[in-house]
């Protein structure tokens, strides 16, 4: 006879309200920034009682922290999802990183405020959500490893080069392409800089 495991139908629906949590917290940081939302609204937009979400997070830094992780976490999803089958050549492979680090940063500027800026007072990601932006640095760094970029200052120096065109972007152009088109010029220059 086949065994069916059991399923643990508490945990699961646990687990489907703090994603609703979540979603509701995404919704209020995009309406009214994200040092603008209550836990109260954010009970109010699941259905329930402020209170009651203290069973699920146990403050407000809480839900931010599990959003700042899970914002990492699809970053590196995203920079996965584009990965190359075969090897590049180093400055194809710079374009690909840069352009879809770019595109996931632009794509949503409140997300982006929280994984790049300390817009919310108080807030120090856990080790546990900082471990995804680690994961997303590593997979920058092991790249660049490949190309035989491996000294801390020029990888410094693309994160903030990359860095700098997302917040030029976000600040200047919003929606725009001005400083997407620049991305293959500053790649080119850096590749010029670290001898690739």
């Amino acid at each position: 006879m086949l065994e069916i495991p059991n399923r643990d139908r508490k945990r699961e629906r646990r687990e489907s309200v703090r994603v609703e949590i979540l979603e509701a917290a995404w919704t209020l940081a995009r309406d009214h920034g994200l040092p603008g939302f209550t836990l109260r609204e954010v009970a109010r937009l699941v259905g329930m009682q402020a209170p009651s979400l203290y069973t699920h997070f146990d403050s407000r830094h809480a839900i931010i922290d599990a959003m700042f992780g899970q914002a990492w976490r699809e970053c590196g999803l995203a920079m996965e999802a584009v990965a190359p089958e075969h090897p590049l050549p180093a400055r194809a492979w710079l374009r690909l990183a840069a352009h879809s680090y770019f595109d996931f940063c632009t794509s949503d500027p409140v997300r982006n405020q929280l994984m790049n800026q300390r817009s919310v007072p108080g807030f120090v990601p856990t080790a546990e959500s900082y471990a995804h932006a680690v994961a997303v640095l590593e997979m920058f760094t092991s790249g660049l490893a490949t190309y035989s970029v491996t000294r801390r200052e020029d990888i410094d120096l693309y994160t903030a080069l990359i860095g700098g065109l997302v917040d030029a972007q976000l600040a200047n152009d919003p929606g725009g392409d001005r400083w997407r088109r620049l991305l293959d010029r500053s790649v080119d220059m850096y590749a010029d800089n670290v001898g690739l």
